[in-house]
């Protein structure tokens, strides 16, 4: 099951569900261009590896190939999103209670963006998505545990992934590179660290992208009354449009996450920076071979902090970690119960 580009327009322009599910979910994938893709090039801005104008190009083309390629390879990412709640039943109902949902994530994010807190942008939605469910159909039977379960696996992946792999690879670099004048090896790492924050860019499209397109997905067949749909086929329309609108958040407002992330966290050298993003673009392929929804900002801070204890633990400013770790905490319970009460607001009001 999919749809042709000329049919989406068409009711775009002639349905007002659809035109409201759509400006709100490019909303989200707006702000998830604030808030998580610009932690694939933070680290190689703050290197001064890239100028951030240079960076953001970089990351808009990669994210693009990233959700072109794996969504052809391998879409069950974009599966296990669209299977893990229930949006099933009265049509109007269902639309409203994922506008509700949309609506919850655009204000946690904002929120997140306005204080420079890298939360995730995946965790919001797969907590907001699940809240509004379990208010539309009243309860746990909104949730696909089968497939909720996965999310769980998702955080120890990318936690243990992202942390192991970054203090991994920089120890790796630091063995093989231990005779060599470091004044010679900055421009190859340099342009290694730039390599290494395209792949992260890649596999950050490869992820989020194929989130975000399943719940676009999920409201065109809500709008169509095909509530019942349980696979489908993404057109290339929508992944050029997703990673459009992408682009567009990070170059209005990424630069704060950047801050935080690349320059806040840990004090990278070049060559930390680029250990950095290949143990996250690493992470975020195991984890998209496997079908399992992670949080890419989740894997990349993760992999910070990685190389930063590879150094010494002190090297890790703990207070900014703290931070990002307690916002990751209260993301699922905060997200998905606003998504919940909003849920239930809007379905009285409309």
């Amino acid at each position: 099951m999919t749809i042709t580009f000329q049919d989406f327009v068409y009711q775009f322009i002639t349905t007002p569900p659809l035109f409201i599910i759509t400006i709100l979910t490019l909303g989200v994938i707006l702000v998830n261009g604030w808030t998580d893709a610009p932690n694939a090039i933070a680290t190689c801005i703050s290197t001064r590896s890239i100028s951030p104008r240079k960076a953001i190009i970089m990351a808009a083309i990669f994210n693009f190939f990233g959700v072109l390629i794996m969504t052809i390879i391998n879409a069950t990412v974009a599966q296990t999103i669209y299977n893990m709640v229930d949006f099933r039943g009265n049509t109007h109902d269902s639309l409203v209670a994922l506008a509700a949902a949309m609506f919850a994530i655009v204000l946690w994010a904002t929120l997140a963006w306005v204080f420079g807190i890298p939360t995730s942008e995946s965790h919001a939605l797969i907590a907001g998505l699940s809240g509004a469910a379990i208010a539309l159909q009243g309860g746990l039977s909104g949730i696909n545990m089968d497939e909720w379960i996965k999310v769980i696996y998702g955080i120890l992946m990318s936690t243990v992934l992202g942390f192991g792999l970054g203090f991994i690879t920089v120890r790796c670099v630091e063995f093989l590179f231990k005779r060599a004048d470091r004044r010679k090896t900055n421009p190859f790492f340099s342009n290694a660290q730039i390599a290494a924050a395209a792949s992260m860019a890649f596999m950050h499209g490869a992820q989020d992208g194929q989130k975000f397109m399943s719940v676009f997905m999920l409201g065109i067949f809500l709008v169509r009354g095909q509530g019942e749909v349980t696979s489908f086929i993404i057109p290339v329309w929508l992944m050029i449009l997703c990673s459009m609108v992408m682009a567009l958040g990070t170059s209005i407002g990424g630069y704060r996450i950047i801050k935080t992330v690349g320059m806040g966290m840990v004090k990278l050298e070049t060559y930390q920076g680029f250990s950095a993003d290949m143990a996250g673009a690493l992470s975020l392929l195991v984890a998209s071979i496997f079908g399992i929804p992670v949080s890419t900002t989740h894997t990349k801070t993760t992999a910070i902090m990685g190389v930063g204890a590879a150094k010494r633990l002190s090297s890790v400013n703990w207070n900014v970690v703290k931070e990002m770790v307690a916002a990751w905490i209260l993301t699922f319970p905060g997200c998905g119960m606003v998504g919940y009460i909003m849920a239930l607001i809007f379905m009285k009001l409309f």
